[in-house]
């Protein structure tokens, strides 16, 4: 063989190597890659709705930080916020105080690993998170049929894993993505995802499931999940299903006005 070949030879080898060397960051580092309990998004927020704040117990015996606000759970629908992958309770305060404005009660939990909980988030553990907040509103007296899951961003995983086959009031989706695996390959296009992925919150296989109103809010220039995301599952969901497609928000998507009266629209068309 000669030097051109062998040469060529250790350039392909060296690259497979440094290749598959990334393959395995990648597949050991993947959950700190998609879950950052720590980040702050938000400061400064001050909390102007009264919340009362609870444990909630899961089924792998950790305790779960979460707030509750009720102010009829006998009048109004009870909307359970499921939120992303960064961040504490504090940081969605900006949005839970809108809901004192809205005829509605409310439960947010934190992740196991998220607000000093123990634990380590995974996808079936964010599963049996939710489903225990669910549980508990139930104890409270709460219906299925008078609770809206809401899911934020990771959070619109968890939401339609909960929601399928289930006869929930409403199903709000805010900033969702069809499946972990589409989203990460958009991000990692030349690496087999699919093989590498350990949580694969998989919605646009599941979103048929699901039989109750659904709402789907994103911003068409959202920079972390694409927009066409939000538009497929909302083309796959079953009706009646309603749709916020503000033109110029990003993946945090900006409570103004406009789309705090699409939730209160879609949240008195349950009645």
């Amino acid at each position: 063989m000669n030097k051109k070949k062998m040469y060529i030879l250790s350039i392909v080898g060296l690259v497979v190597l440094i290749y598959l060397i990334i393959s395995l960051i990648l597949y050991n580092s993947q959950r700190s890659l998609l879950y950052h309990p720590t980040e702050n998004n938000y400061s400064g927020d001050i909390l102007t709705v009264s919340v009362e704040k609870i444990k909630i117990k899961n089924d792998d015996n950790i305790e779960l930080q979460a707030w509750y606000h009720e102010k009829d759970i006998e009048k109004y629908k009870t909307i359970f916020f499921l939120h992303g992958n960064a961040g504490s309770l504090e940081n969605r305060i900006h949005k839970i105080n809108h809901f004192n404005d809205m005829n509605v009660n409310f439960l947010i939990i934190s992740w196991r690993g998220f607000s000093g909980n123990k634990g380590k988030p995974t996808e079936n553990g964010l599963y049996i998170d939710a489903k225990s907040g669910v549980d508990w509103l139930k104890n409270k007296g709460i219906d299925e049929e008078n609770i809206i899951i809401y899911g934020e961003s990771l959070g619109t995983g968890v939401a339609t894993e909960i929601a399928q086959k289930n006869n929930f009031a409403g199903v709000i989706l805010e900033s969702p993505f069809t499946s972990m695996i589409a989203a990460a390959k958009s991000k990692y296009p030349i690496f087999p995802i699919k093989l590498l992925l350990k949580d694969k919150y998989e919605s646009d296989k599941k979103i048929k499931n699901i039989k109750s109103p659904i709402l789907i809010m994103h911003g068409e220039v959202d920079k972390i999940v694409p927009f066409w995301m939000g538009e497929k599952l909302y083309e796959l969901a079953n009706q009646p299903k309603y749709s916020y497609f503000p033109k110029y928000d990003d993946h945090m998507m900006e409570f103004n006005k406009d789309l705090i009266n699409s939730i209160n629209l879609f949240i008195k068309s349950l009645n």
